[in-house]
């Protein structure tokens, strides 16, 4: 009878362990796989510490002091916090704020999809015109703002030369005008940049789950609803988030378009910050706003994430 050694595959034999009965097996070396230390992350936590956190720390307890730039501060307590409860320009500004950032979320986010999904494919000239697109984000937004009051001048820009369509030509002479301009132009500078996202993130979606659907006879609509989007849940979420904190923190594009106005129509928290801080020299008041804002776009952020389910990053590939 051959012995059972000479009956086991070739090779197995070569790498087998003898073990005694009832000892665990040994687990599985891994010298070669260096985990990173607590050193690697030391140069970026001291980057945002020095860049971000202190001088945060310093708003907030500037926000609860008296300063007009001379002197030394003194404490105010909660003073600077009572006159903004009660200023109705500051909560109109804040309304603003929201106002516009939802109508920046709800017109860049369709464009930016649409053409980040478009932008992945294999068409012809997509890498020219892909790079035609994303001219704006090698701009500035005070490139960009400037830009733009140029073109709509009413005496020697555009409107100047379409009364039939834009009337006496002042886009910016009225509340619905000035919101449409400023609408207008964040998104077409903000469009590229998550486009850009959009498109990375597409191009990691798996063929494979294209060619089964088109297996089962979907087209290219229903392959958009139920595969594209889908998969692109999460940088979605991460797109809304940016758009978010960039348009409540937008400051620029109003100075230099509209100046605040007409009136106080398109004055937002954080224009109004600059006038209180800057040209009414009470620094106080404009840290408290400064930190408001903070909180506000934290809080949205923090609802985004929570009613999305982004917190739990669960995986989109679901079909693999």
């Amino acid at each position: 009878m051959p012995d059972m050694a000479t009956l086991a595959p070739p090779g197995k034999e070569k790498g087998r362990r003898q073990r005694s009965p009832g000892s665990r097996p040994t687990p599985p070396s891994h010298q070669g796989v260096a985990r990173p230390g607590l050193g690697w992350a030391l140069p970026a936590t001291l980057f945002f510490a020095l860049f971000a956190i202190v001088p945060l720390v310093l708003v907030a307890v500037l926000s609860f002091t008296s300063w007009s730039g001379l002197g030394s501060p003194e404490f105010a307590g909660l003073d600077n916090w009572v006159k903004l409860a009660h200023d109705p320009v500051m909560i109109k500004s804040l309304w603003l704020s929201v106002l516009l950032t939802a109508l920046g979320v709800a017109t860049q986010t369709p464009l930016s999809l649409l053409l980040g999904v478009w932008a992945a494919g294999p068409q012809r000239n997509r890498a020219v015109l892909s790079a035609v697109f994303f001219v704006p984000l090698l701009l500035s937004a005070t490139a960009v703002s400037v830009l733009w009051r140029a073109l709509l001048d009413p005496n020697f820009g555009v409107p100047a030369q379409a009364r039939w369509l834009f009337g006496d030509g002042n886009l910016l002479g009225s509340r619905t005008g000035a919101i449409g301009v400023l609408v207008l132009v964040s998104t077409w500078q903000f469009t590229p940049l998550h486009a850009l996202i959009y498109q990375g993130a597409t191009r990691a979606i798996p063929t494979v789950l294209y060619q089964a659907a088109a297996i089962d006879g979907a087209g290219t609509v229903r392959q958009f609803f139920h595969i594209t989007l889908p998969q692109l849940r999460n940088s979605i979420i991460t797109s809304v988030i940016l758009m978010v904190v960039g348009g409540l923190t937008t400051f620029d594009t109003v100075l230099i378009l509209t100046q605040g106005g007409p009136g106080t129509d398109t004055t937002i928290s954080a224009f109004y910050m600059y006038q209180k801080a800057f040209k009414g020299f009470e620094f106080g008041a404009g840290a408290a706003i400064a930190l408001l804002l903070v909180l506000v776009a934290t809080v949205i952020s923090l609802i985004v994430v929570r009613v999305s389910g982004y917190d739990k990053m669960a995986g989109t590939r679901e079909g693999l």
